[in-house]
């Protein structure tokens, strides 16, 4: 009997988030890819990544390719659904539901680049002109 998995109820752990990162960046990927993609930033076992990468496909995150020796993992949940669960989260534990607060405490911090600034002023602009409309 095969369930039909809610992929807006799962929610990945860190190390799951930053394999996701790496498939949606890179695209569909082997095992070997990934964990040296992780490597990149801190050290990490190949049996390790591969045992989070077959939980992740048990969870329905990520889907396996099995038709070559070498099997390439893909994402099944897209990238603005997971951003958004987690904002959401974020947005309601840490910021009592504070639209504002969370933005003006992301802008506070200065890491936002001036191409993103503009990039959200256009947002602001465009979110005022549909409101008015």
């Amino acid at each position: 009997m095969k369930y039909e998995i809610n992929r807006s109820m799962i929610k990945p752990t860190e190390t799951e988030l930053e394999i996701l990162n790496i498939l949606w960046k890179e695209g569909p990927s082997s095992v070997r890819k990934v964990n040296e993609k992780m490597n990149e930033q801190k050290e990490v076992g190949y049996t390790t990544t591969l045992k989070l990468m077959q939980i992740m496909s048990q969870k329905g995150l990520v889907s396996r390719d099995e038709s070559s020796r070498t099997h390439i993992y893909l994402p099944e949940v897209q990238a603005k659904d997971i951003q958004g669960q987690l904002v959401d989260k974020l947005l309601h534990t840490a910021f009592g539901g504070s639209a504002s607060e969370l933005v003006l405490s992301a802008l506070g911090s200065g890491k936002a680049s001036a191409k993103e600034l503009e990039e959200i002023k256009a947002l602001i602009d465009k979110l005022e002109r549909d409101e008015q409309h």
